[in-house]
């Protein structure tokens, strides 16, 4: 009997070690087997090498244009409009008469003046003869000759006064829409068109406070608006204000910018790039290359994967971007295993696309452009450049 319940006991406690042994050892042996059989196909991404390029720092800025010079055209004294002699929206010269006030009651007043004018100056005329014959008085020469000079001042009145009402363009520029019609009654003033001289036309822009010490007059400038996207304006800057905003602390900066063909318009948004010192040497990345976040932004860089346990050490050139072979072109030699290694950078400038890595990276070095959000640092990757990612269209703004 008691070998009986010996033997059931040694049977059961195997029993329970094989099924511990299975649940400890093997069965955990088997699932690691299984999954590194397993293992998941390289993903395929897009890369390129760095680049070396030599880039002008910016400053850039959002500014507003205003006109060198501009004016609403406004009556300096009341009147009727006899003549409007523009069109709107032309351009015009210095001098060119733009609209006529009816003189008619001037012009009455300006020959009775003229007649009282020419008998004040026979008077004189007749005294000063009399005075050298010595037969009036020099007190009657001297009524006589104030009498002249008023009248001859009264002349020069209504002149002026017929003048005000003849309004010509002080300066050459571009009238605006007319807001006068001929008959209609206009007080002093009271805006009839605006006149702005769009060529050269001024940016107004503010720059930070930590930036005024990069700041000189005469230096270049690079504008552009949002109704020609592809076309560059230059200038250069003509002054500095001599404060700095409070409330912003920044620098109002205003430059001057050639518009020969007259599209920049007063009142327009411009962005506004100041090409401050000389060119550096700076390492490049596509734009789509950085990953931005709070903590920090990063690259993914390719690089070899490292050597298997008995097998030959990964070669340099496996971190060349491969292509897809064309069709018919054959099997192409098994590319070497390659990884995604993430690496932290410090970036700077943005420009056309292209963003300036000022550490973390070098030149040459092949940086992953699409496909990052399926890696993570150590990940097996394929580069594959056949089908690179296309900038879709501008958005659009309400």
């Amino acid at each position: 009997m008691i070998k009986r319940f010996l033997f059931v006991g040694i049977f059961i406690a195997l029993l329970l070690g094989g099924l511990g042994y299975f649940q400890t050892v093997f069965k955990p042996n088997m699932i690691r087997g299984f999954i590194t059989k397993n293992v998941p196909p390289p993903a395929a991404v897009a890369a390129e090498p760095a680049r070396a390029e030599r880039w002008i720092e910016r400053l850039t800025s959002i500014g507003t244009l205003t006109a060198s010079q501009g004016i609403d055209v406004a009556p300096q004294v009341a009147g009727v409009v006899k003549d409007v002699l523009f069109e709107s929206s032309t351009d015009v010269m210095a001098g060119a008469p733009l609209v006529a006030l009816d003189t008619s009651v001037e012009q009455a007043d300006l020959a009775s003046t003229q007649a009282s004018q020419k008998e004040a100056e026979l008077a004189y005329a007749r005294q000063a003869d009399l005075i050298r014959r010595n037969v009036t008085s020099e007190a009657n020469l001297d009524t006589a000759k104030a009498k002249r000079d008023t009248t001859a001042a009264a002349v020069k009145k209504i002149e002026a006064v017929i003048a005000q009402k003849n309004i010509v363009a002080p300066f050459a520029g571009r009238l605006g829409i007319r807001k006068v019609e001929k008959g209609q009654f206009v007080s002093p003033g009271m805006a009839m068109v605006s006149l702005q001289q769009l060529d050269p036309i001024r940016a107004d822009f503010p720059i930070p406070e930590n930036l005024i010490g990069k700041l000189k007059v005469g230096q270049k400038i690079e504008a552009t608006v949002d109704a020609y996207p592809d076309q560059v304006f230059r200038g250069e800057i003509q002054s500095l204000d001599a404060r700095v905003a409070t409330d912003t602390r920044t620098l109002l900066v205003r430059a001057i910018v050639v518009n020969p063909e007259r599209k920049l318009l007063p009142g327009m948004f411009v962005n506004i790039a100041v090409l401050a010192g000389e060119p550096a040497d700076v390492v490049t990345v596509p734009r789509t290359a950085v990953t931005f976040s709070l903590y920090g932004d990063s690259i993914y860089v390719v690089a070899p994967a490292p050597a298997a346990a008995g097998s030959a050490e990964a070669s340099p050139a496996a971190a060349t971007p491969t292509t897809a072979a064309p069709a018919g072109a054959g099997t192409p030699a098994a590319a070497p295993p390659q990884i995604a290694e993430r690496r932290f950078v410090r970036t700077g400038q943005t420009r056309e696309g292209r963003v300036a890595i000022t550490s973390g990276i070098s030149a040459g070095e092949v940086v992953v452009t699409t496909g990052q959000l399926k890696l993570n640092p150590g990940a097996r990757i394929r580069v594959d450049n056949s089908q690179p990612l296309e900038r879709s269209g501008e958005r659009p703004r309400l």
